[in-house]
């Protein structure tokens, strides 16, 4: 009986394995960076060891520190999670050469499985070895890992050498392989798979199907068990996914990943690891998929048929990312983050968490159970539209938006949902036009108990705010009745409510502030001073690092008086594991360059100065 498990990861899927050891009466291990010193993880684990550094390839890529790690701490198995060394036959080869359980499938099956080359030569499909203007658009992906990372679609001939140059560099630094390939790209194509479990005694379980189709920078967004409108294309899937797992005698729980086109299913991948949406398949299914690795690793038998599905499932991932501003990720303080009853949230966070550069942007996921797909659909929506999220930019607005979209309640999206409404569901107007109003009477309401109101009759007072990119003057007056506002009636105001009639009609603004930044229920806001700072603005054609990060490359030859075109890639930031491109805003010349590779940044960081239709 295992006694003791490492998780070799960090954040949400170390948490959420964690959650299910100690249900079992299991000790837990975790393993920490010194960035995440003081993460939820590393704190709600029976025992942390520090792996030092920050970087991934320092602390969760080595997988002799880990092991070494498991050992100190006293475990008896590891659990890898997912990402990092998860699909790392060596490291699963080093856990049980120290005499420790391994809670994956044998290694031998992820060699087989975990390079996707070699994934399809086993199941018979060919990469592309040349590429013509006759093969695109075609795809660059990394041979290793998940994710996204190392992706790249290709549609013009000239951009596919710089485009493998950084696959590669992105998938050695995500994964330590820096193996790509290419093959054909399909458009308007659906990302389904196949969760699949399998013991050590020849039984292999079907888990129902996945929608996964809904992804950004090929990273997925929403996924949904089970895939709706799939007919009788469902058993083909679970056909081709078992007969993938006999294949390689798997062990433990995977994913079989496929693009379906044209009712036809093409072979993507196999994950032989648990994969971030597994809270889906466990809610139709009424299972815990963790519990059941760790049985499968301690030689349990599965029954022979898999328990049955009832009901939908739909998982939301919730990003601190901006997805209006090329999806930028975004840093800071978590101050809250709360869902509605009913609603399951996996997370790596707690209230006050500082969200770093290091790792990935994702905070938690959101996961709602229902009878049906609509009432699935609707129930999520609905939390997160309802969740207090104080902190960073989240892509939460998005998420409510798209959960909601005709496209998808209808089940007719595809993995190109994005491309094509990106623009629409992230033009959120102007906001709440009473949220300014109420953020400054809470504001005035310590000032209004203390002297506010005068005898005499007082000017009205101003505040502004900065709410959707927009700036927002609003007026207010104290008076012997209190506070009041034109137009509207002030029926309540405190620090942390204000209560407004509008129209006869009364609404709730629930007030939270930190410093500068001001939460009205769901809206947030940035309390601007009276008088702008002269020194804040920059020349014209400033580039400004969008976010904290490490420029990892500058465009060759790139020098000071080159000339440039609007667009042209200049240099290259890495954050929160994904690679950021900063381009040239409009032709002209290059009056100043900053960047150095390897430097680090910070947000609003000048990196480089292009002069619109200079002189050269």
């Amino acid at each position: 009986m295992i006694t003791s498990v490492l998780v070799a990861n960090r954040g949400e899927i170390a948490c959420r394995v964690f959650r299910t050891c100690h249900e079992l009466g299991i000790r837990t291990v975790a393993v920490h960076s010194d960035a995440d010193e003081n993460a939820l993880h590393a704190r709600v684990a029976d025992a942390a060891v520090r792996l030092p550094g920050a970087a991934p390839s320092e602390t969760y890529l080595r997988g002799d520190l880990i092991v070494k790690a498991a050992l100190s701490a006293g475990a008896d198995a590891v659990h890898p999670g997912y990402g990092f060394l998860s699909e790392n036959a060596d490291f699963a080869r080093a856990v049980l050469d120290a005499g420790l359980v391994w809670i994956g499938p044998p290694p031998e099956a992820i060699e087989a499985m975990a390079s996707k080359t070699r994934a399809k030569k086993l199941m018979g499909i060919e990469t592309l070895s040349e590429v013509t203007a006759d093969d695109l658009p075609v795809l660059v992906k990394a041979a290793a890992g998940g994710g996204g990372r190392g992706m790249r679609v290709v549609r013009e001939l000239a951009q596919l050498d710089a485009e493998l140059t950084a696959a590669r560099a992105e998938a050695l630094g995500a994964f330590g392989d820096g193996e790509v390939f290419v093959e054909p790209y399909v458009e308007g194509g659906r990302h389904v798979e196949v969760q699949i479990l399998a013991d050590t005694h020849g039984t292999v379980w079907a888990l129902g199907t996945r929608d996964c189709s809904l992804q950004r920078r090929h990273q997925k967004v929403i996924e949904e068990a089970p895939a709706p409108g799939l007919g009788d294309l469902t058993q083909t899937l679970y056909d081709l996914s078992v007969r993938a797992a006999r294949a390689v005698d798997y062990v433990g729980a995977g994913t079989v990943e496929f693009l379906v086109a044209d009712g036809r299913a093409h072979f993507l991948e196999m994950n032989t690891r648990l994969q971030v949406e597994h809270p889906v398949t466990e809610a139709v299914f009424g299972i815990d998929l963790v519990a059941l690795q760790i049985q499968v690793a301690e030689g349990a038998a599965l029954e022979n048929d898999p328990p049955r599905a009832r009901g939908h499932a739909v998982e939301a991932r919730l990003y601190a990312e901006d997805p209006a501003g090329a999806w930028a990720p975004q840093t800071g303080t978590l101050h809250r983050l709360a869902v509605p009853d009913g609603i399951r949230l996996d997370t790596g966070y707690t209230d006050g968490d500082p969200i770093g550069i290091h790792y990935d942007p994702m905070l938690a996921k959101a996961v709602a159970h229902a009878l049906t797909r609509a009432e699935a659909l609707r129930r999520l929506s609905g939390a997160l539209e309802r969740a207090t999220i104080h902190g960073p930019v989240t892509n939460r607005d998005l998420l409510v938006r798209s959960l909601r979209h005709e496209e998808f309640t209808t089940a007719r999206m595809d993995t190109g949902f994005y491309e094509r409404h990106l623009a629409d569901l992230t033009n959120l107007g102007t906001g709440d036009p009473h949220a300014p109003l109420a953020a400054a009477l809470a504001d005035a309401y310590g000032r209004s108990r203390f002297g506010g109101w005068r005898n005499l009759p007082s000017q009205p007072q101003a505040k502004r705010y900065l709410m959707a990119g927009t700036e927002h003057e609003v007026h207010y007056r104290h008076t012997r009745e209190g506070l009041t506002a034109d137009g509207v009636r002030v029926v309540h105001a405190d620090a942390g409510l204000v209560v407004l009639e509008v129209g006869g009609v009364r609404r709730k603004f629930e007030i939270a502030r930190y410093d500068d930044q001001v939460f009205v229920n769901a809206t947030a806001l940035t309390a601007l001073p009276r008088f702008p700072d002269p020194a804040a603005e920059r020349a014209p054609g400033s580039l400004l690092a969008p976010m904290p990060g490490t420029v990892v490359r500058v465009s060759e030859g790139l020098a000071v008086g080159a000339a440039v075109r609007a667009g042209e890639p200049l240099l290259w930031l890495e954050a929160m594991k994904m690679e950021h491109k900063i381009s040239a805003p409009a032709s002209g010349t290059l009056t100043a360059l900053h960047a150095t590779p390897g430097q680090q940044v910070e947000v609003g960081t000048l990196l480089a100065v292009v002069q619109h239709n200079a002189p050269l």
